[in-house]
């Protein structure tokens, strides 16, 4: 079972100048380092209401606010799920993540989950943070993704992603027929009023910046190339909802199901049909932890997007 947490608590003057993270460990000793450290980073613990960094020194007489789910623990176990990996050495696997898988167990997903089937693939894992995943990608979102498989690779990737190095490159289909390519260069955060969603946020948010071109444009879709240069949590299926080409299949930001006017009829069915956010990583770069070369792999488009983009090119003649 899951706890809403609302508590908050203000700085004292014998903690003026003091770490984010620091403070917080203080004000709120039921909970641990760790986890308050991922609250402060999923935008869930506050100061006066904005986000900040766990390294960034607060003053005393603001104010923490802890707006946040306690998710009961899970317990990590191996499972025998087949991957599909891409490469592996002594440093990295690099996999290609269906559809229908989520990446790291929850309370909703205990078990099933691509670390699941990491663990029993390479047990060592178990040794490393979050069993080296270090980015993830949704659910429904299928394609490429790093495992880090040594402490110094971890911290490597990390750096690297941290610091914008990585390169991720996407596709998606949009609603809606787009003039041209461009950037979204829009602050996002954890949505106001609804804590599982992410939103674009003027104030509080955390830069966020996707670039996209065109690829294809049909009739009432555009097939669309994405690269990220951050990483935040669901931030292409939200900064294309923003500039109003949501994601085909995307329930969570393009609401219900929005088909063009005047669409064929089996054009119809197949949209109302398809079962996630037409969005797949397609190609990954970095520069290896051990050897300094940089290193690029990329992953065929899934049949069931490819079978979208031919659907939607029969209904475009």
């Amino acid at each position: 079972m899951s706890q809403q947490i609302d508590i908050q608590a203000v700085v004292p003057p014998n903690m003026d100048e003091q770490r984010f993270d620091q403070i917080a460990a203080q004000l709120f000793p039921d909970y641990s380092r760790s986890r308050l450290q991922s609250w402060i980073k999923s935008g869930e613990l506050t100061v006066d209401g904005k986000t900040c960094r766990a390294k960034d020194k607060l003053f005393s007489g603001v104010t923490l606010i802890l707006h946040a789910t306690l998710e009961e623990e899970i317990s990590l176990r191996p499972q025998d799920i087949p991957l599909d990996i891409v490469y592996e050495d002594d440093d990295l696997i690099v996999l290609n993540k269906p559809t229908n898988m989520v990446v790291h167990p929850a309370a909703g997903n205990p078990d099933g989950t691509l670390l699941n089937a990491l663990l029993h693939h390479a047990p060592a894992l178990a040794q490393l943070p979050r069993c080296g995943i270090v980015h993830r990608l949704d659910k429904d979102t299928t394609g490429i993704m790093v495992v880090a498989k040594t402490l110094p690779a971890h911290a490597s990737l990390v750096d690297q992603l941290q610091s914008r190095s990585v390169s991720r490159d996407y596709e998606a289909v949009t609603v809606g027929v787009m003039t041209g390519g461009g950037t979204v260069d829009k602050p996002m955060g954890r949505h106001p009023k609804d804590r599982k969603k992410m939103a674009v946020l003027e104030f509080g948010g955390k830069r966020a910046i996707t670039h996209y071109r065109v690829a294809h444009r049909f009739k009432h879709h555009t097939h669309v190339y994405v690269s990220l240069e951050t990483g935040r949590t669901h931030q292409i299926r939200v900064h294309m909802a923003h500039i109003k080409y949501p994601l085909v299949g995307d329930a969570t930001y393009a609401g219900r199901p929005r088909i063009p006017r005047q669409a064929e009829q089996g054009l119809v069915d197949f949209l109302q049909q398809f079962p996630r956010q037409a969005l797949h990583a397609r190609r990954l770069k970095l520069i290896h932890p051990r050897t300094g070369k940089e290193m690029s792999w990329s992953v065929p488009t899934p049949d069931d997007f490819l079978e979208l983009l031919d659907m939607l090119q029969q209904f475009d003649d």
